[in-house]
Formats: structure tokens, sequence, C-alpha cells
């Protein structure tokens, strides 16, 4: 340890180190550090104002609450005779407007709360067009019923259509045109620009083949002239409410996403007639999966299907010209699956498609007999398309 060695200023006293005062300096007396003393509140005011402000937030969420639960009940309208408002709801009105127009004609006083109500009753599915004779009597429930196409003697005209399966996205709009629903241009429209609230739908896209494989095949009422978007969300939303858990979990164990899973779907719905839907989409899967250089398909489908489907207006037979078009969806030049769907495929080609069956095959042409034979070697293949069996001889 080192010695302090100062006789003149400093001096060692119980190991702390002192300086000395010059003799002519003043003796300061030793001050104290004040400290700032908080008034503190006395704890039964604390307790006053504590009851106070949960006694007004109470009462404030209370009356909120109370307005709207009278407006849902109407009884901020009651206690008068009723007073009868027509409503007019057109192809073009969504909730939201519905709302605005209820609200107008002083049947509601709180829109967003009918319109968070309308969402999840699923109103939307259940208003009509038409004029709809309504009262201030009525609660929300009551006047969704009252909005409904059968409501009085008003009623909206609706039509009927049934979609094929295996009806690519240009087709459905035409059968919807032809019956009614709405003109194919403001229905080729929507499908372009509409936003659909679906995360399998690209909403950045403005080429109809992305709502291709998403239009559920069915039969569907329609209101005519009915809103385009609102049309085509019925489709969707049909084919949203077929993605249960079973399927999903289906799908996840192949690996495949989704829009794979309908790709691939779509690929056995247009290419046979469903008798064998499970065995083509075992080519498929061979081909995808499969050694392809061993079969010597090098990975490439070959589905003429899909050919055609980058052909639009194409007629008569394939031809080489036809082979050789540099097309995302000429499968005979790109290996793989094709962007998009090529079709709105039906339940039994998505189960086919999740569930193929387990053989060797790579190659299938179409015989005379009107079914397809299945080879494992392109050699048998060739044979068969050269023989007198194949259907295009």
């Amino acid at each position: 340890m080192a010695e302090f060695h100062n006789s003149d200023t400093a001096s060692w006293d119980a190991g702390q180190v002192r300086r000395e005062q010059p003799s002519h300096a003043p003796q300061r007396p030793p001050q104290r550090k004040r400290r700032r003393r908080r008034r503190r509140m006395h704890p039964l005011l604390f307790m006053l104002l504590h009851l106070i402000f949960v006694a007004l937030s109470s009462a404030l969420l209370g009356c909120a609450g109370w307005l709207l639960f009278s407006d849902f009940c109407s009884f901020n309208r009651a206690g008068s005779p009723p007073v009868e408002m027509v409503v007019e709801v057109s192809s073009e009105d969504t909730v939201d407007t519905v709302a605005d127009k209820l609200k107008a004609a002083g049947l509601i006083d709180y829109p967003w709360f009918f319109k968070l109500y309308a969402n999840i009753t699923n109103a939307e599915e259940k208003i009509g067009m038409g004029s709809h004779a309504l009262n201030t009597d009525m609660d929300y429930h009551a006047l969704v019923l009252g909005m409904r196409s059968a409501a009085g003697n008003m009623t909206a005209e609706t039509v009927q259509v049934t979609i094929p399966e295996g009806y690519t996205v240009a087709q459905t709009i035409a059968v919807l045109a032809k019956n009614g629903v709405n003109t194919e241009a403001a229905l080729t429209e929507a499908a372009q620009t509409a936003r659909f609230d679906y995360d399998f739908i690209d909403n950045e896209s403005h080429d109809i083949s992305r709502l291709e494989g998403f239009l559920f095949p069915d039969t569907y009422e329609f209101y005519v002239n009915e809103k385009p978007a609102n049309a085509l969300n019925r489709l969707i939303k049909n084919f949203n409410s077929k993605l249960d858990d079973e399927l999903l979990a289906a799908w996840e164990a192949k690996g495949y996403d989704l829009k794979k899973i309908i790709t691939i779907a779509s690929l056995i719905e247009r290419e046979t007639d469903g008798t064998d839907q499970a065995r083509i989409a075992s080519v498929i899967y061979n081909r995808l999966d499969g050694p392809g250089n061993k079969a010597g398909t090098n990975g490439l489908l070959q589905v003429d299907a899909s050919l055609l489907y980058g052909l639009p207006g194409h007629e008569g037979a394939i031809t080489q010209t036809d082979l050789e078009t540099d097309t995302p969806y000429n499968l005979y030049k790109y290996p793989g699956l094709p962007p998009t769907p090529i079709a709105n495929p039906g339940m039994t080609a998505i189960e086919a498609a999740l569930e193929p069956e387990e053989t060797g095959y790579y190659y299938y042409a179409l015989g005379k007999d009107g079914k397809h034979h299945y080879f494992e070697t392109y050699n048998e293949h060739v044979n068969f398309v050269n023989s007198a069996e194949y259907y295009g001889n």
C-alpha cells in the first residue's frame, strides 16, 4: 500500500486522507442537503377520486351500450306509431350502402353497428334486390328479414344457373351472361379488377386467370342483373366452403400448396371424362416427382388441354406448329405445372389430385374404344399410337 507524505497540508488519521484548511480561512459549518418533501394525497381523497372515475367510466360505457342496444332493438324509435319507409336495394348495393340507406330513412341510428351485425349474421346473403317496405318498429333482425327478396309483394327476379365441371373462367362468365346475371363485359371487368377477400386470389393481377380454379362448379340462384363482383364472389365462397380440415390436411401431406393441387386437379378435369381421374393423376405425379429422365419425359407433362388453354380460339387438331408455340401453358416445352389452373375442377378431380393411384405409368393415349390406355415406357406408348387401336388413326 502506498504511504502519504505531506507534512504541511495533510495528515493520516484512521486510514483517511484529510486536507487541512489554511489557518486564515473561516470555518464553514457542515450543510445538510435539503430534500423536497412531496405532499401525499390523503388516502380518503384518493379513494374518493378513484370511485368517481370508475363510476363515470361505467356510466359512459353503460350509456353507449344502452344506445347501441336500443338501436339494435328499435327501443329508441318506440313510443309512437310506426313510420313506414320504402328502401330500394339495387344490384349495385352492398351491406355498407344498405346501412347508409337505412340511416337516411331513419330506421337505424348507427350504420357501423348494423354493418357489424350484418357481417356476423351473413346478412349479405339474405338481403335481396327490390323495393322493401320497412318501418321504425323493426329491429335489426326484422329489417334484414324485411329486405329478403320475398318480402311483401316486391320480389327481385332470380335465375338458376348450373356451372359445369371443367369450365374455364371465360366459359363460366359466358354462361352467367347468357342467363342474364349481368353482361359479359361487366362480369369480365369484375373478374379482372374486383378485390376478393381470399388469400388464394391474387388481387394484384388484372387477368381473369387469377380466378381460374376457384369458381366452383355447382348450381346457383342469382339475381337478374346482379352486381358482377357479388355473383363471382358467390362461386369463390362456395369453393372456400369446401376447404374443410380434412382436405387441408390432405394437401399439406402431399407437400403441394393449394394452388398447385387445384392446378393438378384442373389438368385431370380437362383430360378425362371422370372415369379414370385417379389414374390420370398418377401419371401427372409420376412425371412431376418420379425418375423422369429414366422414363424419357424429363419432367414435361405434355398435357394437350394445357397447350390449348394457352391458345384461345384454337380450332381443329393440334399441329406441330402448336406444339412449338411459346406460351407458359405449353407443357411440351416447359417442365412442371402451368402458371395457373386451366379450368375449374369439381370435387372428384380435387380428390383425385389428393389421392392418385399408385402406378408406374408415364404415358397414356386415347383409344378408339373411348378409353385411355396407359404405358410405363415410351416405346410401348409409340407402338400403341402407331397401331390401329389409337383414336387418332
